[in-house]
């Protein structure tokens, strides 16, 4: 515990959504929920608005909708997000080397190691001058929490938002803490508050009166003396400024079953070297090959297959996730398919490239096997592109040899971005029965016109995304 409140949190406010509202004019002020549009999806972010009527992240899609019926539902633009992330952090960092990352929108600063802090007024004019900063940089709002540890500036950064700034004296933890409900405490989700509940502790307070041989015997000794800790406000880890990564992984939930073992396989593969994208993005390499299988019945199975050596290679990384795949049943049907690579490296090792043409052959063996067999021909499901948040659209399954192939309609999935040849940038409202619904607007402008096309209008293409302040040329 430090004696000056120099550790700060920033949580960006409702990110995904306040990032939609803050690109498209006529979201602003109105319930945006953002996640996976099918059958199967889940909310990402809700706006404060959508929060109103219960939505909340995590929560099915179709529930949310259910709540709140008349809200705009979009799909996840992580291209944007990231962006957006790009310009927070690189805000952080200039306040000091000790910046530790939490996910896109939230991270850890210390503010002493930077200079820029040393006690309780130096702390709140940091925290405020950044809040003004990011505003200005970006157009969203963001909540700053202030205090001697990790624990407790989280704390204050939920209890500031939306859009606030609370920074707690030292000597002032447990009074603070006190009143609050055991579920504010890291680590302290359902089960273990029901468990509480049911001994009649419900606030951070009684925790701390319960004493710490009590909470041993209730939850275990690891867990018990946390809590008693984090219940007198004591927290001493450090702001680390790099985490390690462990893995990296991506996977799809599709809005009906698949039971064609081609279309799966094709899945798989195309999982891989998304897979792999993300692998080399980050930098890394690896040598665990994991596949993940979610049946028709919720029973999830994982198999791993571990290498000689740190690959990056798209085709090893295939060739491994489909031995893998073959030891999997999936007649009864799959709703889940993912692929990782743990065990990471900064290198490569290049002699895989002969692992990769040996283990190629029978891969394309087993391919052949199976495709005489003919396979069980089911109706194959809408993938979702954003693990995290379910996502939306259909992907298409792999061509088979010797059958004419249509070309694909065109998809405009809600909240996408487009350009017309005459009316300039806008995003999709929605799409049906061969039309297209698109608002002209974009960041900084007034809300925009409606407009219906067709979908193969040869005129209107997708777009990439335009900065939420600055030059929107």
């Amino acid at each position: 515990m430090r004696a000056a409140p120099t550790i700060l949190h920033l949580d960006m406010d409702a990110f995904y959504a306040s990032v939609e509202q803050a690109s498209k004019p006529s979201l602003r002020g109105k319930a945006v929920i953002v996640g996976g549009l099918g059958p199967r999806g889940v909310v990402a972010t809700a706006s404060y608005e959508a929060r109103r009527f219960g939505v909340h992240s995590a929560m099915p899609m179709g529930q949310a909708r259910r709540l709140c019926p008349n809200g705009a539902y979009l799909i996840p633009r992580f291209t944007l997000y990231r962006q957006v992330s790009d310009i927070v952090m690189a805000m952080l960092r200039e306040l000091s080397p000790l910046v530790e990352p939490l996910s896109l929108d939230e991270a850890f600063v210390d503010l002493e190691a930077g200079g820029v802090a040393f006690d309780s007024d130096s702390a709140r004019a940091t925290g405020e001058r950044l809040r003004a900063d990011i505003r200005a940089a970006t157009g969203l709002s963001g909540s700053v929490g202030l205090a001697g540890s990790k624990m407790l500036a989280k704390v204050a950064s939920e209890e500031a938002k939306p859009a606030g700034l609370l920074l707690i004296e030292p000597g002032t933890e447990r009074e603070l803490l006190a009143p609050m409900s055991v579920r504010t405490l890291p680590g302290v989700g359902p089960a273990t508050g029901e468990h509480l509940r049911r001994a009649g502790i419900t606030t951070v307070g009684e925790l701390a009166e319960a004493g710490e041989d009590e909470l041993v015997r209730m939850v275990g000794r690891a867990h018990g003396a946390g809590l008693y800790r984090m219940a007198l406000g004591l927290d001493d880890r450090p702001v680390v400024a790099e985490r390690d990564a462990k893995s990296v992984s991506v996977e799809d939930t599709f809005d009906v079953d698949l039971h064609d073992r081609v279309r799966i396989r094709g899945e798989v593969q195309r999982l891989a070297d998304r897979c792999v994208q993300r692998l080399r993005g980050s930098g890394h390499s690896g040598r665990t090959i994991v596949l993940k299988v979610r049946r028709y019945d919720f029973s999830t199975l994982t198999r791993s297959e571990t290498l000689r050596g740190p690959t990056d290679d798209p085709a090893v990384v295939r060739e491994a996730a489909a031995r893998l795949l073959e030891a999997v049943d999936t007649t009864g049907g799959v709703r889940l398919l993912g692929v990782g690579v743990t065990g990471l490296a900064d290198y490569t090792q290049e002699d895989l490239f002969a692992q990769s043409s040996a283990a190629g052959a029978e891969a394309e063996a087993a391919e052949h096997e199976d495709d005489g067999a003919g396979g069980a021909g089911g109706a194959g499901g809408a993938a979702e592109p954003e693990a995290t948040v379910g996502g939306a659209g259909p992907s298409e399954g792999p061509e088979r040899s010797g059958e004419p192939q249509e070309a694909p309609e065109r998809r405009w999935t809600a909240g996408s971005d487009v350009r017309h040849v005459l009316y300039g940038p806008g995003w999709v409202q929605g799409s049906g029965v061969g039309r297209v619904t698109v608002r002209f607007e974009q960041p900084g402008s007034e809300p925009g016109r409606v407009r219906t096309f067709r979908v193969d209008d040869p005129d209107l293409a997708p777009s990439d995304p335009l900065p939420l302040v600055g030059d929107l040329s």
